[in-house]
């Protein structure tokens, strides 16, 4: 479990993360970290937060939002939301770092899908994108998280069928998302900021 100050690096996709206000810190009202991304950076593939909202706050560098189809560029004070339930990214548009204040309301389990993606990063266990290379683990990690997180892509109703039968095969394999969310605070670069 992340606490506030507490920092992960991903190996894989550049992207630095600083926990500013966890779960914990606000009863679950919000979660709230610092995201520095090198040039190149995405917050991976197009995808849906169902009940949460995720406010982006650029504090230095160039931010492009894809929301809900809607492709927007924005600059250091620019503020963007992406509303629960829309498909969304956000990327480095620039040639700089790019530093955001990222508020996810309310936090649910978030910051453990933060610290599990740093993980497997981290063990090269995801794409370049810093999706899980096996299927397998992703249908798990799906599962256990699509309160808090699922992929714009196949179309939701085939997930919903594909997923639950993928994830039974994975946990045939042994993949248990308890396993990565309990070894994720040690397997992350922790420290106080």
């Amino acid at each position: 479990m992340a606490n506030a100050g507490d920092e992960l690096i991903n190996d894989v996709t550049g992207l630095r993360t600083v926990f500013r206000k966890t779960a914990a810190d606000t009863n679950g009202e919000l979660l709230e970290v610092d995201w520095i991304g090198k040039p190149g950076w995405r917050a991976g593939d197009r995808h849906v937060h169902p009940l949460q909202e995720e406010r982006f706050e650029v504090l230095s560098g160039t931010l492009r939002s894809s929301i809900d189809g809607v492709e927007a560029t924005h600059a250091t004070g620019d503020v963007v939301t992406a509303p629960a339930g829309s498909v969304h990214t956000v990327w480095n548009a620039g040639g700089e770092t790019v530093h955001v204040r990222v508020t996810f309301r309310p936090a649910l389990r978030s910051e453990t899908v933060l610290e599990i993606l740093a993980s497997l990063a981290n063990d090269g266990k995801t794409d370049r994108a810093g999706n899980p290379k096996d299927p397998l683990l992703g249908a798990v990690l799906m599962q256990e998280f699509q309160d808090e997180i699922y992929p714009a892509q196949p179309p939701r109703v085939v997930q919903r069928i594909l997923f639950p039968l993928l994830a039974a095969i994975g946990k045939l394999k042994g993949y248990r998302a308890d396993d990565f969310s309990q070894r994720s605070t040690g397997a992350s670069v922790a420290s106080s900021v």
